[in-house]
């Protein structure tokens, strides 16, 4: 259960009265990109909601969604105060922030108090948080809110996201060093797959757990983020329908995994150690179904390595890329 929260952009379900606001509890050098932020004049940043307006580029930020937290790290700008800074350097290991970063509280339920202590220039968050939240919170600070993906177009929000991030921080030339890096990665990997006969191969991609015995398997369609990445790499995604407007997730179980017939297309998974093992190891040692299945019996089931955030930006598609790389060429 735990992975199927974590791994969402936010906390989805988290409802107004469930929201504590009221108490509780890269090769540039971060605070150069801070400082030369600040030098300059008023910002007028348009985000999912209207129009924000900044006295200046923006150097003290309160993240509240890992993937705008990984987009920052990546633009050279360190967080001041963090939603779960544990779960952040959990789940996304390629773009770590320092430990001691305040933390704000949950995703879904940050802290309003805890915020405003740290007096920040801005709050960056998602619109996976309830209108009337974003509300109390922009009475006392700054709110930039943005989609946390888009399954229309995943990798061309990523790269909004990005500008965005770079407008409201003063850090524009960064951000096209950052996209250019992510287009030079995209490339390298396509020449790797050429090389290994794998251009164009079909996979799908997968992440799960174990609810009352049964094995939940959710499913990254051509509009999640990690089927954009795929798709930039001219790979061939098996799984296309059923995913939600935002995130391009759909859900099956083991038996709807038998709608995957090609035996050349690969299975690739993410897990993690840290949240009740690895769902597609032993809870389907047994089951006849998994075992029957086309790329199980062909040996092709691949787990990326784990700290790969599924709603990232550039540094997480970028690790993804090269994992998929890996696991349709090893």
């Amino acid at each position: 259960m735990r992975s199927r929260l974590l791994a969402l952009g936010a906390t989805l379900t988290a409802a107004a009265s469930a929201f504590a606001l009221a108490g509780c509890g890269t090769t540039e050098d971060p605070a150069d990109a801070q400082t030369a932020a600040a030098s300059s004049g008023p910002v007028s940043i348009t985000d999912e909601r209207g129009t924000v307006q900044l006295d200046h580029p923006a150097t003290k930020i309160v993240s509240l969604e890992w993937g705008l937290t990984e987009n920052l790290v990546a633009l050279g700008v360190k967080p001041v105060g963090e939603a779960d800074v544990k779960g952040y350097n959990t789940w996304d290991t390629v773009a770590p922030i320092d430990a001691s970063t305040p933390d704000v509280g949950q995703r879904g339920e940050p802290s309003l108090d805890a915020i405003v202590a740290l007096d920040p220039d801005l709050v960056v968050t998602t619109t996976d948080l309830p209108e009337n939240v974003l509300k109390q919170i922009a009475k006392k600070v700054p709110v930039l809110a943005l989609r946390g993906s888009d399954a229309s177009d995943p990798i061309g929000y990523m790269r909004k996201t990005v500008d965005t991030l770079a407008e409201a921080t003063g850090t524009q030339a960064k951000a096209k060093e950052v996209l250019a890096t992510y287009d030079a990665k995209i490339a390298d990997a396509k020449a790797r797959l050429a090389a290994a006969g794998k251009d164009g191969a079909p996979f799908t991609m997968s992440d799960g757990w174990v609810e009352n015995g049964t094995v939940s398997v959710r499913m990254y369609t051509p509009g999640s983020f990690f089927g954009g990445v795929a798709a930039d790499l001219g790979l061939q995604n098996q799984w296309t329908e059923g995913g939600d407007k935002d995130y391009g997730l759909a859900q099956t179980d083991v038996e709807g995994l038998t709608t995957i017939t090609d035996a050349d297309s690969t299975f690739v998974y993410a897990a993690s150690d840290d949240d009740g093992g690895d769902p597609f190891v032993d809870p389907v040692k047994d089951n006849k179904v998994w075992q029957g299945l086309p790329f199980v019996k062909a040996g092709n089931v691949k787990r990326i390595p784990d700290g790969i955030w599924m709603f990232g930006g550039p540094l997480a598609a970028e690790a993804y890329a090269d994992a998929l790389v890996s696991a349709l060429t090893d």
